[in-house]
């Protein structure tokens, strides 16, 4: 899963864990020419939507992800209810295999109501799946078919990444050592102003009455500068991410030594090798853990101008949630069954702010791709996280088709831009995958500000994880207020219609373990070279449009 990495000690945070920098909150939205920051122009299309009178239709936008808070004053009335299901009486009203799927599915659960919410790294399931058929074998790959040379091409691959380097191990021992810290400081702080949940920005103004308070308020603020955390996040979600990282990398440390624990056989119980065996999970779609999706789907659709928390990009949505995404690498089958699932209930749109480096089932995935493309579904898949090119190291899943390496048509790839004022001059995110020919545009992915779950709550996030929804806000936009463009031009005009700011000195990245130093521009980071634009796509959207009409295409290409 493109997870909220937290890269700690002076290198990049992602996740809750953002830059202390006074800016706007919904500064994505913004215009350059207007506001002086690199945002999508929002306003401004939506401006020009009311000059030209255009009225908009209902849209349904399929989110992929950890799931929603169903019950958050910004996302409740945005979410899409089953019609054909009456609300939790247990029974399969409208007979599609899924027991009162009123918000929609999630496939990380079983018929008793348990969910998983952890789950092992994808290279570590592939090297243990494979590791009896091909160690020490002699593999002739001119005489196996494009299935099996795929799983050797990968097997070989994490048989060579399951190596943990000393570096690894130091990481986890400087993380333990920070939490341990961070969580003596918490305890502290927490007992002297007799609060359970603070932030940097309360604790600032907080006269200390004990020198032992003195100092874990000195020392808690200086581990938040160290770690460029912003002064607005609080304690407990600041100590859940670093616990949630360490876990993370200990179970990849473990990895190396015997066998992940199969978390799916435990609580799921499907037959995971057979994709017709599709109707396990619940109608759980908030799940245990459900920050990540919940922050998405109110980037793209949290209700606007309702005077409240803060606005989505697209104003005539519903939501429909396929929980597929835990802690840890989702599975194949997930992705590919939530696909089709939200497709066939009517989502023009599917966001999938995910990823991982291993597919071993990618034609399980690449079906779904293809079904989609079939019902003129556009997919927006965020690129990852790990600064590396993706033209050479995927992250999965890819526009490319395992048994041909074409390119589907109905899908597209984001990166995460920043601001200048926000990332030191850059325009670029450090920590974003990028890629010439794999990457299609960049969009906002720094301190985003959305809704999170549990007490309508709201906060920032960072990652290509926020900038693709970005961009599928943007595709709901068009496809509601333009029904008649297709999932292909909504794509095309997107591409078309981003902006290309000019910056004095491309940024250097460091790509990998072997800290090899790259120039890098928007220009060779992705096929477009920019970064969306609403107002932009909006007025070509407008004249595509009336093209589709003058054609007789009348609605969503039809």
């Amino acid at each position: 899963m493109m997870k909220r990495y937290i890269v700690v000690l002076g290198c990049l945070v992602i996740g809750l864990l953002s830059r202390a920098q006074d800016i706007p909150r919904g500064w994505h939205l913004l215009d350059y020419n207007t506001d002086s920051f690199y945002g999508i122009s929002l306003n401004k299309a939506y401006q020009f939507l009311k000059q030209k009178n255009i009225k908009s239709t209902p849209i349904l936008v399929g989110v992929i992800d950890s799931g929603i808070d169903t019950l958050h004053e910004d996302l409740k009335n945005i979410l899409w209810h089953n019609p054909k299901e009456i609300p939790f009486n247990g029974i399969d009203d409208d007979g599609d295999g899924y027991i009162d799927d009123v918000y929609g599915w999630n496939f990380l659960g079983n018929k008793n109501g348990e969910n998983l919410r952890k789950n092992s790294d994808e290279k570590a399931r592939v090297y243990y799946k494979f590791k009896e058929k091909f160690t020490g074998k002699k593999i002739d790959t001119t005489e196996i078919n494009t299935r099996e040379k795929q799983a050797y091409k990968m097997w070989k691959r994490a048989a060579q990444e399951m190596n943990i380097s000393t570096d690894d191990e130091v990481e986890v021992t400087l993380v333990g050592m920070a939490l341990k810290a961070m969580k003596g400081y918490d305890s502290i702080l927490k007992q002297e102003m007799n609060v359970d949940e603070y932030t940097a920005q309360s604790l600032e103004s907080f006269e200390t009455k004990t020198s032992e308070a003195k100092k874990a308020k000195f020392n808690y603020l200086t581990t938040i500068k160290l770690l460029e955390i912003g002064t607005d996040e609080k304690n407990t979600a600041i100590i859940n991410q670093l616990e949630e990282y360490l876990n993370q990398k200990k179970s990849v440390l473990a990895a190396a030594e015997n066998p992940p624990p199969n978390y799916r056989a435990e609580i799921i119980k499907d037959d995971y090798d057979n994709i017709n065996d599709k109707f396990y999970g619940n109608s759980d779609v908030k799940g245990p853990a459900s920050n990540h999706g919940s922050h998405v789907s109110g980037i793209i659709a949290a209700q606007r101008a309702n005077g409240i928390g803060m606005d989505g990009i697209a104003d005539n949505v519903k939501i429909i949630m396929a929980r597929a995404v835990p802690d840890g690498d989702e599975y194949d089958k997930d992705v590919a069954l939530a696909i089709i699932y939200e497709v066939d209930r009517g989502a023009k749109v599917i966001n999938m702010s995910f990823g991982k480096p291993y597919s071993p089932e990618k034609y399980w995935v690449d079906s779904a791709v293809r079904y989609a493309e079939s019902k003129d579904v556009l997919l927006i898949h965020a690129a990852g996280n790990d600064a590396r090119n993706v033209d050479t190291v995927p992250s999965f899943p890819t526009a490319y088709f395992l048994n041909n390496n074409k390119k589907a048509n109905n899908f597209m790839t984001i990166g995460a831009s920043s601001d200048p004022r926000i990332s030191k001059g850059d325009v670029i995110a450090s920590f974003s995958n990028y890629g010439k020919e794999t990457v299609d545009v960049f969009a906002p992915g720094v301190k985003i500000y959305s809704t999170l779950p549990n007490k309508n709550s709201y906060g920032n996030l960072q990652g290509t994880s926020m900038a693709a929804p970005v961009v599928a806000g943007i595709a709901a936009l068009l496809r509601s207020y333009f029904p008649s463009l297709t999932a292909v031009q909504t794509k095309d005009i997107i591409e078309k219609t981003v902006i290309k700011p000019m910056l004095p000195e491309p940024i250097n990245i460091t790509v990998g373990k072997k800290a090899k130093e790259e120039k890098l521009t928007l220009e060779n980071a992705c096929k477009t070279g920019g970064i969306v634009n609403a107002a932009n796509a909006v007025e070509l959207a407008f004249k595509v449009d009336a093209e589709n009409k003058k054609a007789g295409k009348t609605k969503h290409g039809k």
